[in-house]
């Protein structure tokens, strides 16, 4: 009996370390005293087969005074790390909407930016009593010549870009190509065609000198920097 009562000692050695690893399975309580991991066991005759994770192993069903049940608990899962925000993308400052649109019209940004400054101060939200919108000042209907959309920021800059160029195209080979462009942005083309220059409108002559002047501080603040 002693050869026999030693075998269960030395088992339990073996796979003390192994119980501790182990998943789901049972605990074999022998007559001893000692307990032993398995996954599951199978009785035969004088003789109980153990199923581990290093194998089967035998031993001898006398020594067995019960089987328990392990309370497997899955181990935790770490918490998934929180998604990181996207950065918000900063919205263009008005005087950033005509810079692009200039270099998008293939324009100098200082023309430009002098028509902006003229026509609405870079406001936006600024309609004139004639029905101009925003901070190129666009009518409605040079807008959807234009297929923009001109309560929208970005399209109001580029499509008043656009008619910009459109107008310095058209007086390209006058010597007067930029003044006649500037009077034709405020009073029409139709009107600076009429008069052959600028049109004796005082609003329209005023606008002229603002912008013209407004192009040339604009001019001397790049080279500058």
């Amino acid at each position: 009996m002693g050869e026999v009562a030693l075998r269960p000692i030395k088992l339990f050695l073996c796979f003390l370390t192994v119980g501790l690893a182990a998943q789901a399975g049972e605990f074999v309580v022998l007559s001893n005293g000692f307990r032993m991991h398995a996954d599951s066991h199978v009785a035969d005759g004088s003789v109980v087969r153990l199923q581990t994770s290093q194998g089967v192993i035998e031993i001898q069903a006398g020594t067995v005074v019960a089987f328990e049940r392990e309370d497997y608990t899955a181990p935790v899962a770490p918490p998934a790390a929180a998604p990181v925000p996207p950065r918000p993308v900063p919205t263009p400052t008005p005087q950033e909407l005509v810079t692009r649109a200039a270099l998008h019209a293939g324009l100098p940004p200082a023309i430009v930016h002098s028509i902006a400054r003229a026509e609405s101060g870079y406001r936006q939200e600024a309609v004139s009593p004639k029905g101009a919108i925003g901070l190129m000042q666009l009518m409605p209907k040079t807008a959807a010549e234009l297929d923009a959309d001109p309560h929208d920021p970005a399209q109001n800059a580029d499509a008043g870009a656009r008619y910009l160029r459109d107008l310095l195209q058209k007086y390209q080979n006058d010597p007067h190509q930029v003044s006649k462009a500037v009077a034709a942005y405020n009073a029409g083309p139709a009107a600076v065609d009429k008069y052959h220059g600028i049109p004796p409108y005082p609003e329209t002559i005023q606008y002229v000198q603002r912008v013209l002047k407004q192009y040339e501080k604009e001019q001397a603040k790049q080279k500058a920097d």
